[in-house]
């Protein structure tokens, strides 16, 4: 695994801090909660308590004032134990940025120390039953009466959808706009407001204990200072935000990959057949070296572009290729060592098994790859 510049003697320390207490608090109970289809609530105040939500938030708002470096370190930290704990980097990276971006000072004095506490666990609802990777069909509307949205529709494929409190919609504040894209607004809503309605856990084939939900609104009332920025920008924010999601997708890919790997080059060394370790046989070790340097090679890109985004430059073209590329290196990754474990890949004692149900859903959550190859094919000019 490459060494990234951009890290320094301070991120080693956090990382030292974020391990240890992952290994108390989280590593021993994850496996049940794997089995229960559940991670605890109160495990977001511990995170909370321990500096590790959304530490790049200035301390006047419960943040530490961290560079993207820290939430690097924590991503991969997270990933190492299980996929499932995505939740966190979804809340500290992704959703809770818009509400810094785009937030009024009196809103981000409102819920940002809480997201710092674990008091406030956010979400994103943007998917819907019918629209998937096309947003701008969405039909979740929001129209303005008084002081107030009332906000009809619903949503699909929530992450932090059951533990959720704070939800940035994604909606339709004027739907008959053309295009459709300049009727789209971001509104947060209370995940206790009357009308919120949270559907069933969903059942996923993985990320088990991961928190995935479908919501419906019934005539839910938003007061309308739960506007986030201007109306009809909501795509256009959407839009400017990816480039982290992405980013976050491949950095936990690759991460997933290489936790997969070293597992599978110690299962290797020590299982036999015909008399001689696995690891032996001419074409193991050439699949291993194969996959062993595609790695080497997409975490030297991977941290060239994290590098460039923490410089604040635009890296879309570069990220949409890291995270089609190294999502679907971790699924092959998975997949083959999988295959390398013989029956054993095929048991959940070994994490490799829990992997190869995890893995497969990074390429098609925060765009799918063959989004990914659309956004790249448009920035060459095709």
């Amino acid at each position: 695994m490459g060494t990234a510049s951009f890290l320094k003697e301070e991120h080693m320390i956090f990382r030292k801090a974020v391990r240890s207490f992952l290994e108390k608090e989280i590593k021993p109970h994850y496996e049940k909660w794997e089995k229960d289809g559940l991670i605890p609530r109160d495990i977001w105040y511990k995170l909370g308590k321990e500096g590790l939500l959304c530490p790049w938030l200035p301390e006047e708002y419960g943040g530490m004032g961290a560079d993207f470096g820290y939430s690097f370190v924590l991503i991969e930290e997270l990933e190492r134990i299980g996929s499932s704990l995505v939740g966190v980097p979804l809340h500290n990276d992704v959703v809770v940025p818009y509400l810094w971006h785009y937030g009024n000072e009196e809103q981000k004095k409102r819920w940002l120390p809480k997201c710092a506490t674990g008091e406030a666990v956010t979400a994103v609802a943007m998917t819907e039953p019918g629209t998937g990777s096309d947003l701008q069909a969405i039909k979740t509307t929001a129209i303005l009466d008084g002081d107030s949205y009332v906000l009809n529709g619903s949503k699909t494929f929530i992450s932090n959808g059951l533990h959720g409190d704070l939800f940035v919609v994604v909606c339709k504040t004027d739907p008959k706009a053309e295009p459709a894209r300049a009727g789209i607004s971001l509104l947060v809503v209370d995940g206790n407001s009357e009308g919120f309605i949270k559907g069933k856990k969903l059942d996923k084939v993985g990320l088990r204990s991961q928190d995935t939900l479908e919501l419906t609104f019934e005539d839910v009332r938003v007061p309308k200072e739960n506007l986030l920025g201007e109306a009809g920008k909501g795509f256009y924010y959407l839009m400017e935000q990816l480039q982290q999601e992405r980013l976050i997708v491949a950095i936990a890919a690759v991460t997933a990959a290489e936790v997969t790997l070293d597992s599978t080059l110690t299962y290797v060394k020590e299982r036999k057949a015909f008399g001689k370790p696995v690891g032996s046989f001419q074409h193991n070790q050439f699949t291993l070296v194969e996959l062993a340097t595609k790695g080497e090679i997409g975490r030297t890109f991977l941290h060239s572009l994290v590098k460039r985004h923490m410089r604040g430059e635009d890296v879309v073209k570069e990220v949409s290729m890291a995270k089609w590329w190294l999502t679907d290196l971790a699924k092959e990754t998975v997949s083959t060592c999988v295959q390398l474990h013989g029956g054993y890949g095929y048991m959940e004692e070994y994490e490799v098994a829990r992997r190869s149900r995890d893995i497969p859903v990074s390429a098609i959550y925060a765009g799918t790859n063959e989004i990914m190859k659309t956004i790249i094919a448009k920035k060459m000019g095709l």
